[in-house]
C-alpha cells in the first residue's frame, strides 16, 4: 500500500473509476446486477435520470444519512459519490450490450472481478469509506446488530425497492451476493488491508525470533 498522499489519491481515483466501469460491464451482460445497481436502474427507469446520475443521487442521499449516525466522511467518501456514477455512464456509452449467453457470462464475470479489484484499490487507499459502507458501519454502531445482519437488511431493502421500480434482478444478482465478499477479501489482502501491522521493538531490545 502506498503511503505518499499523491499515490494514495491516484490509487483511490483509479479504484473508483474501475468500480463504475465494472458495474457497466455487469449491466451490459443483462443477467442481473448488484443490489445498489438494481436500485439505480430502477430510479433511471422511473425518472429522467441516467444510470450514472441516479448512482450519484443515491450516494449523496446515503451520505446525508451519515449525519444522524455521527459518521465522518473522508475525501474518498466524497470522491466515491462524485466519480462512480460518471465512470459507469462512460462504460455504458462505450460498451455494446452482450449478445449470446457466452458473452453475457464473460462480461458479467469480468465486471464482477473488476469491481472486486476496484474495491481493494479504493479501500486500500485509506482515504475514507464509501457512503454505503459508512451507512452499514454507522447502523452497526448505533444498533449493536452484527455487520452481516445490518448489511443484509440494507441490501435486501435496496434490492426489493429497485426491483419494484424496474431494476434488473437475475442470476447475476445472486452470484454477486455470494461471490463478491470472498473476492473482495482476496483483493483487500493484495493492498494490505487485514494484515497485522509490523511489530516495532522497544528501544534497546531486539525482536524475538519466532
Amino acid at each position: 500500500m502506498p503511503t505518499a498522499l499523491p499515490l494514495r489519491l491516484l490509487q483511490l481515483i483509479t479504484g473508483l473509476f474501475l468500480y463504475g466501469f465494472g458495474a457497466s460491464l455487469m449491466i451490459r451482460a443483462a443477467i442481473g446486477v448488484a443490489p445498489w445497481d438494481v436500485l439505480s436502474q430502477g430510479i433511471a427507469a422511473q425518472t429522467p435520470l441516467s444510470f450514472g446520475l441516479a448512482t450519484n443521487a443515491i450516494g449523496a442521499l446515503v451520505l446525508l444519512l451519515w449525519w444522524p449516525l455521527r459518521q465522518k466522511p473522508g475525501v474518498g467518501t466524497v470522491l466515491n459519490v462524485m466519480l462512480i456514477g460518471p465512470s459507469a455512464q462512460f462504460g455504458l456509452w462505450l460498451l455494446p450490450p452482450a449478445v449470446g449467453l457466452g458473452w453475457q457470462l464473460a462480461m458479467f464475470c469480468g465486471g464482477m472481478l473488476l469491481v472486486a479489484l476496484a474495491t481493494g484499490l479504493y479501500i486500500g487507499a485509506r482515504l475514507g469509506p464509501g457512503p454505503r459502507d459508512g451507512l452499514m458501519t454507522g447502523l452497526h454502531a448505533r444498533t449493536g446488530w452484527p455487520i452481516w445482519k445490518v448489511r443484509s437488511l440494507i441490501e435486501g431493502s435496496v434490492l426489493l425497492l429497485g426491483w419494484c421500480l424496474g431494476g434488473n434482478v437475475g442470476l447475476g444478482t445472486l452470484a454477486f451476493a455470494l461471490l463478491i465478499g470472498p473476492l473482495c477479501g482476496m483483493t483487500l489482502g493484495w493492498f494490505g488491508i487485514g494484515r497485522p501491522a509490523p511489530v516495532v521493538p522497544a528501544a534497546g531490545r531486539q525482536p524475538q525470533s519466532p
